[in-house]
């Protein structure tokens, strides 16, 4: 009977695979903390590209070790692995230095993306290729059998006949593949590839054979979200960060929004330019993680991976400060943090250019009374029930407590100016507020916050400036002006 009981065991052992490591599902993120891997080294995803097959996700980058912002010689494109997209095993290089060409000493190889051609078993990977000082303006293809390679070069073009730098790569849901380029003469290009993902094909006689063609940005990242384009975009102010904007559209050809901040203006996108976004699918829904370069341009190789969770609600676009983060990458989950509020309590808020606090005109307990500033008066009018709201990180509805009615966005307006009101609960958008930091963002304790709309993505502010008792609180698009800045105070 023992030789029975252990042959079964035996049996039992051999059928039900080994658990990876790591294998918890709920993934912590740090941004701006030194990030290894399970070697023990810095991670080198610097202008990161991401794809995930079957159950584990793939990483690639630019290796930076030892380099600064006078010497940016490529190196190596190395490719991780991982089960949880918080610990990462180094695989090899997909792409290594080659003693001439393209990939030879003293070349710019730069944000590597990959999409996999089902029809072809084929991984396909774009970059940057250039000269040492960014004369030659090229994008470079590479392709493999396996997701780490190595790599097959095949060469480099400028798209079109157009100069391209800084790429993105986005693979649409029916298999079209498109490659996004800065072109310094003309502008952001969103271009079609070829069947096999090895070329950029015309996409018709406008815009140069480009699908769109937008103002001159770089590092863009697209990604489509409930039937909803969304790109991301820096400013081009090389090694330093700025306010990075977005657009949003149902096509990809017409219809852009115009661009604003994702982030609140004058944080400089927290201090970060966009590498990719990065998608993850769970039982539950679809989380969205904004992945942004902070350069130490004295060694890049250092250089913090900053990630942060990324909201995309309608036309809305939105990133906010986390100093820790985590996400549930089976169910797709993100939770509200520690550094937010906390959700159920009150809170009055303070207006950082005027001192006044945020009030219901009047005490009024109506739909559609208007929310003004007002000196403190104890009053319940301005008192703010904050209520997380689930499947979001940073996300609340603020409640009057005097009346129980919502801070709303009269009709769901997109317009510019429109004063702030009160209505029923209705969880619309127009009622939900994105509490973004812009405080000393990077240190525990934040309290200082922008309230982003989530129907419009423009911010509650003070209305011009005003120093004045009673002025309208409306919604302006993000500017870093302390009118847009409001810090939370548990009453």
């Amino acid at each position: 009977m023992k030789l029975v009981l252990a042959l079964a065991a035996m049996l039992a052992a051999l059928l039900v695979p080994a658990l990876p490591a790591h294998a918890d599902t709920v993934s912590v993120f740090a941004p701006g903390t030194a990030w290894n891997d399970t070697s023990g080294n810095a991670l080198q995803i610097h202008g990161l590209g991401i794809l995930k097959v079957g159950g584990t996700w793939y990483a690639y980058g630019e290796n930076k070790a030892g380099e600064t912002s006078s010497n940016t010689s490529f190196q190596s494109v190395p490719c991780y692995s991982s089960s949880d997209l918080q610990h990462w095993t180094l695989q090899g290089n997909a792409l290594s230095v080659q003693s001439s060409g393209d990939l030879g000493p003293n070349r710019i190889v730069e944000r590597p993306k990959v999409v996999y051609d089902s029809s072809t078993g084929e991984y396909v990977m774009w970059m940057h290729i250039d000269s040492s000082n960014y004369s030659e303006a090229r994008a470079g293809v590479a392709e493999s059998t396996t997701p780490c390679g190595p790599y097959t070069y095949l060469g480099a073009s400028q798209p079109l006949g157009f100069q391209s730098r800084d790429i993105g790569l986005f693979q649409d849901t029916d298999g079209t593949a498109y490659l996004l380029t800065e072109d310094r003469a003309n502008g952001l290009r969103i271009d079609k590839l070829a069947s096999n993902y090895l070329s950029v094909v015309s996409a018709g006689s406008s815009n140069g054979g480009s699908v769109a063609l937008f103002a001159d940005y770089e590092a863009p990242a697209l990604v489509k979200a409930n039937g909803r384009y969304y790109v991301l975009a820096s400013h081009l102010t090389g090694w330093s960060t700025n306010d990075d904007v977005y657009a949003s559209s149902t096509s990809l050809s017409n219809g852009w929004t115009s661009f604003q901040d994702f982030a609140p203006g004058g944080t400089h996108t927290y201090n970060t330019q966009v590498a990719n976004i990065i998608q993850v699918q769970g039982s539950s829904g679809t989380a969205y993680i904004y992945a942004g370069d902070r350069w130490t341009t004295s060694n890049l190789g250092t250089s913090p991976l900053i990630w942060l969770p990324l909201t995309l609600v309608g036309t809305v676009a939105n990133v906010g400060w986390q100093n820790s983060w985590s996400l549930d990458v089976t169910t797709g989950a993100p939770a509200a943090q520690s550094s937010n509020p906390t959700s159920g309590s009150n809170y009055t808020l303070t207006n950082g250019k005027s001192s006044y606090l945020m009030d219901v005109n009047g005490a009024s307990t109506a739909n559609g009374g208007t929310i003004i500033q007002w000196p403190s008066t104890g009053g319940s009018n301005q008192k703010w029930t904050l209520k997380h709201v689930s499947g979001t990180a940073d996300v609340f509805t603020l409640t009057s407590v005097n009346s129980g009615l919502c801070l709303d966005v009269p009709n769901q307006s997109t317009t510019e100016g429109v004063q702030l009101d009160q209505w029923t609960c209705s969880g619309g958008a127009n009622q939900e507020w994105a509490l973004d930091p812009v405080g000393s963002y990077a240190t525990s304790g934040d309290s200082v916050y922008q309230l982003t709309s989530l129907v419009s993505g423009f911010t509650a502010e003070d209305e011009s400036n005003s120093t004045s008792q009673g002025s309208p609180i409306d919604q302006w698009p993000s500017n870093g002006g302390s009118n847009q800045q409001w810090t939370l105070k548990a009453s």
